[in-house]
């Protein structure tokens, strides 16, 4: 669990469910991993499986109060009417009354403050237990940081072995802002990479295992996607061991600075 900046606890794991498809895989993906220990699932308007999820949370026969739910407001549906207007979409899809994280999933262009100014109404209203970005740079939230009451609490960015974030992640320490990883093990990627295949070795885990326990060690939340049963209980199944002081160095050094997904850094 990670505290995040206003008390609330959040899973340091999730399950992630983007091009999950709604009438049943994204359901028993949702179910699957409920059972298997997970207690956080993230969606978005974007994904188009809100609506599955929603089905799989009351499938899985877990309390709604148990369960850590985000889902965030598309590109498309930004600004400050528009984004209450989604929300109130999500939650009748997601059949649920609240959700736990509501965030804005990018930085649009002269968008995003009124945006978030809606998440805040949210917040204050009691409609979601915390707010938060994704896809935000330093100069970015710096911007959002002057401009809004509360502080983001989550900023959800791509980070694997090959886009460690070192400068962003320094920054949202400081600040309480916690990190949460997309695309953390890079689309399966990570098993092709011979230093984390030989750490997995010592410790007799994958290099996806390995991946997800560097992430969390080091303080950032993750949220891998996967449908097939047998790789989500997997993916969870990385709190028996710990990785070495220079096992996380080994795999601080794979850093390239390589992105898989856009980068909107420069959108002010």
């Amino acid at each position: 669990m990670f505290t995040l900046n206003n008390g609330l606890k959040m899973p340091s794991l999730g399950l992630g469910v983007l091009f999950a498809k709604n009438n049943g895989e994204v359901e028993n993906a949702v179910v699957s991993a409920l059972n298997n220990g997970y207690r956080k699932i993230d969606t978005a308007s974007g994904y188009g499986n809100e609506e599955g999820v929603g089905k799989g949370i009351l499938e899985s026969g877990i309390d709604r109060s148990d369960i850590f739910l985000a889902t965030k407001v598309w590109n498309t549906e930004q600004g400050y009417d528009k984004t209450l207007k989604s929300f109130d979409e999500s939650l009748k899809r997601l059949q649920t009354e609240y959700v736990d994280l509501y965030l804005v999933h990018w930085p649009v262009k002269r968008k995003y403050k009124d945006t978030y100014k809606a998440l805040e109404r949210l917040y204050t209203d009691g409609k979601t237990k915390t707010i938060g970005v994704c896809n935000f740079s330093i100069p970015q939230l710096e911007d959002l940081m002057e401009h809004s009451n509360v502080m983001p609490a989550i900023n959800q960015v791509e980070m694997h072995p090959h886009l460690s974030q070192n400068e962003l992640l320094e920054f949202s320490k400081s600040h309480n802002i916690q990190l949460e990883a997309w695309r953390p093990i890079m689309m399966g990627e990570v098993l092709k990479i011979p230093e984390l295949v030989d750490i997995g070795k010592s410790h007799s885990k994958s290099a996806v295992q390995i991946t997800l326990r560097w992430l969390v060690q080091r303080g950032v939340a993750a949220i891998p996607k996967s449908v097939n049963p047998k790789r989500i209980a997997e993916n969870y199944n990385i709190y028996d061991f710990e990785l070495s002081p220079e096992q996380m160095q080994i795999i601080e050094s794979l850093n390239q600075n390589r992105r898989l997904g856009e980068d909107l850094s420069h959108i002010e």
